[in-house]
């Protein structure tokens, strides 16, 4: 009995001690899904109206904007006027008496500078240098090739009987003959009227009678302007031919001007900075302002291609004077017989680069030996002296000062350039000599 009931007491206490399951209130999910549905309807449908609301308002402003645009286009010249609406933000165009009155000082940089260079290119020509290349092998041969290089020039002026056009010294110098070509695509050759090799300048003729009526008709000369009148980012353009490939035009802006530089050889020049490219073959043609005037005379030989967006040009007021000097010269288009060609009397050796630079020397025609009484003991020459330059043509080696000879006369008097030691150091001096006759 006692067991029954401990039985019994013990499965009461069991029922009393387990929870009883509750059931699940489904009816409370679906009611809150029902709810986010609803606000989720409500913000599209709201934002909807938002969206459409600015974009109504948008296309108004638009309409009412470009009304009054067309309204203002339509009124004339002298009738337009300003309206103020900074209430609605809308920025309206100044009337001319709101603009500065020095507008008329406004400039801008031309990019189509196409008319320019039809203007002036038929004052621009190429020129081919052909001359003997001389040097010494690795086995202390001494050897002599054909060679050419490429420039170019300024038709500058005419006289009676020749066109003048200017270039580089360097451009023209040693020649054995020089080939001009214009923009008809004619040829002609020249001959050098006058060299300055300091100033790296030189002017050429071409005899008016070798030129056709056709060419004669499509080449003009070219504008000399004033390179003191430039300024620090005016526009310029420079042509030439580069690479020898033909005339090719290069644009860009003065970068510096009154740009000092040293050369290898000591000697100093002032020139305009561009970044306009001037390569190989641009020496000697123009650098141009945007009047079509020449205001610089290129030289690719500063700089070269150690650099970039970095060339130069002999400015063309410093230029003119040396120009108008050679353009006087007499033109030496023929050799001198052997029986009256002047004679200095002189015996020569070559400073080659190579010996220049070993012996710290300057490079040409080294004097190791002169005549008595002869036409060089009597201008100053003497043993040691080193001949650079003979009547504005630079002297590098006894064939050039031999080659030069050929064309003056005995009797003539010519002004030179010799290096002289002075205090252990070569120094410049110029002399005056009068050419004898080889007895």
């Amino acid at each position: 009995m006692y067991d029954n009931e401990f039985y019994s007491d013990n499965n009461h206490r069991e029922n009393v001690d387990r929870p009883t399951a509750k059931p699940k209130k489904k009816s409370h999910i679906f009611g809150k899904i029902m709810l986010s549905l609803s606000l989720g309807l409500c913000f599209g449908l709201f934002a909807g109206l938002g969206f459409y609301s600015v974009q109504w308002g948008a296309r108004l402003l638009y309409q009412e904007e470009r009304g009054r645009t067309e309204a203002q286009e339509q009124l004339p010249d002298d009738t337009e006027q300003d309206t103020e609406e900074s209430s609605q933000g809308i920025l309206q165009k100044p009337s001319q008496s709101d603009l500065p009155a020095d507008t008329d000082q406004i400039t801008y940089v031309q990019t189509d500078v196409s008319d320019v260079v039809k203007e002036v290119m038929p004052a621009m020509v190429s020129i081919v240098n052909n001359y003997t290349d001389t040097g010494m092998t690795f086995w202390g041969e001494v050897y002599s090739q054909p060679a050419e290089s490429s420039g170019s020039g300024i038709i500058v002026s005419e006289n009676e009987d020749e066109l003048l056009i200017v270039s580089n010294n360097h451009v023209v110098e040693g020649n054995d003959n020089l080939k001009v070509t214009f923009i008809d695509g004619s040829e002609a050759e020249a001959v050098v009227k006058g060299l300055d090799s300091e100033m790296d300048l030189a002017v050429i003729a071409v005899p008016l009678d070798d030129l056709t009526k056709e060419t004669k008709s499509t080449i003009s000369v070219a504008t000399l302007g004033d390179s003191d009148e430039l300024q620090l980012g005016e526009p310029v353009i420079a042509i030439g031919n580069a690479l020898g490939y033909g005339q090719s035009v290069s644009g860009g802006m003065v970068s510096a001007l009154a740009r000092k530089l040293t050369f290898d050889d000591g000697s100093t020049g002032t020139f305009i900075q561009t970044d306009a490219a001037i390569n190989p073959g641009n020496s000697g043609g123009a650098l141009l302002n945007l009047k079509g005037e020449v205001v610089g005379i290129n030289s690719s030989k500063i700089g070269g291609s150690l650099v970039e967006g970095m060339g130069y040009a002999i400015p063309i007021t410093s230029a003119s004077p040396i120009i108008a000097d050679l353009m006087e010269r007499q033109t030496r288009s023929s050799k001198v017989d052997t029986g009256r060609r002047g004679y200095m009397g002189v015996s020569l050796k070559n400073v080659t680069e190579q010996s220049a630079q070993m012996y710290d020397m300057p490079q040409g025609a080294f004097v190791y030996e002169v005549e008595p009484d002869s036409a060089a003991e009597k201008a100053g020459i003497v043993k040691g002296d080193i001949i650079v330059d003979f009547d504005g043509q630079k002297i590098t080696s006894a064939e050039d000062l031999q080659n030069s000879l050929q064309y003056y006369e005995a009797g003539e008097t010519v002004k030179i350039t010799v290096k002289r030691v002075t205090r252990g150091e070569y120094e410049a001096v110029e002399l005056d000599i009068t050419l004898g006759e080889k007895l």
